[in-house]
């Protein structure tokens, strides 16, 4: 891990966007101590388990049928930059299209802040269910990634067994694996929105309309995997809820901040609401009740309807 490196890359940014992607995803590995993924049998074993467990509990708890991603990986920090920039570099297209002013300075502090925000999200992500929106194949298969170092040293820092709580991060990547495979029209549904709203800031505009309509489908979908983390999971969890809220709680304002601007508060408060939104639905119609969220694209809640789960129960059919 060399802060020297890092800067180093991200100065030497180059080429005609207002991002060099390569130089950001150096950059970010220069600053990040990638951690270890050599695994003893036991532990390779106990990934593949749990994986598999949660495909069959959720399954049968939910009452949905799906299938696991084709790629299902145990990843390093590096490996979390190397498997995301690409998705940053995709997501971001539509922007990049405004390179203003001075671009040789424009492109250097691009660079730089997204290095950052590569850095930050591999220290702190431990599992991601990724549908590979805005793939230029249609045929690209989704991925699930485990990131190892990061599992371990939580795990540690709560105080919880190691085994446990990575079984806990599976059944809630795996509850992703089951929305989108239940709802085969989410993807199209998410990136239509997504697009909009991107292709409004690359013209200088804010799409309200498409971000509101973005967050309320993500509100669903954290939500519903809440849920089914919670209702499918075969051992205590309460415990583990609690532990990371305390921790969430007492981090230190620097790290309060940084997960602002990265819009990881937006990204928790879309788990609360959207839990609770279907808690309540699922203690009136059941779990399989709930499911029916992701039966086509009119089943999903509105805006209103997140904070009032009794008119979605009233507008959709049980």
């Amino acid at each position: 891990m060399s802060l020297y490196e890092s800067v180093r890359a991200v100065t030497a940014a180059s080429g005609d966007g207002p991002i060099d992607w390569a130089a950001a995803a150096a950059a970010a590995r220069a600053a990040v101590d990638p951690g270890s993924v050599e695994l003893s049998a036991a532990q390779r074993r106990g990934y593949a388990t749990d994986v598999e467990d949660a495909r069959d509990r959720i399954g049968a708890v939910a009452g949905v049928g799906f299938d696991l991603p084709g790629t299902v990986e145990v990843q390093h920090r590096h490996h979390w930059i190397d498997a995301n920039v690409a998705t940053f570099e995709r997501l971001l297209a539509p922007v990049e299209t405004r390179a203003g002013l001075l671009p040789r300075v424009a492109r250097t502090l691009n660079t730089g802040s997204s290095a950052f925000a590569l850095a930050f999200l591999a220290s702190n992500v431990l599992g991601q269910y990724d549908p590979l929106l805005l793939a230029e194949s249609e045929d690209a298969g989704h991925a699930l990634y485990f990131v190892h170092p990061n599992i371990r040293r939580i795990a540690a820092s709560l105080g919880v067994p190691e085994e446990r709580f990575r079984r806990w991060i599976a059944f809630h990547e795996v509850a992703h694996a089951a929305e989108f495979g239940a709802a085969p029209w989410l993807s199209e549904h998410l990136e239509t929105r997504m697009e909009e709203g991107l292709a409004a800031l690359g013209d200088g505009r804010i799409d309200w309309s498409a971000f509101r309509e973005l967050d309320t489908a993500m509100t669903a979908v954290e939500g519903y995997a809440e849920l089914v983390m919670d209702r499918a999971f075969d051992d205590e969890y309460a415990d583990l809820r609690e532990r990371i809220d305390a921790r969430r709680r007492g981090r230190g304002p620097i790290a309060r901040f940084v997960r602002r601007v990265l819009g990881l508060g937006l990204k928790r408060r879309q788990y609360e609401r959207g839990k609770a939104f279907f808690d309540r639905v699922a203690d009136v119609r059941g779990i399989e009740g709930a499911s029916r969220v992701w039966e086509r694209p009119e089943n999903l809640p509105s805006r209103a309807e997140l904070d009032d789960p009794t008119a979605w129960l009233a507008r959709v059919p049980g």
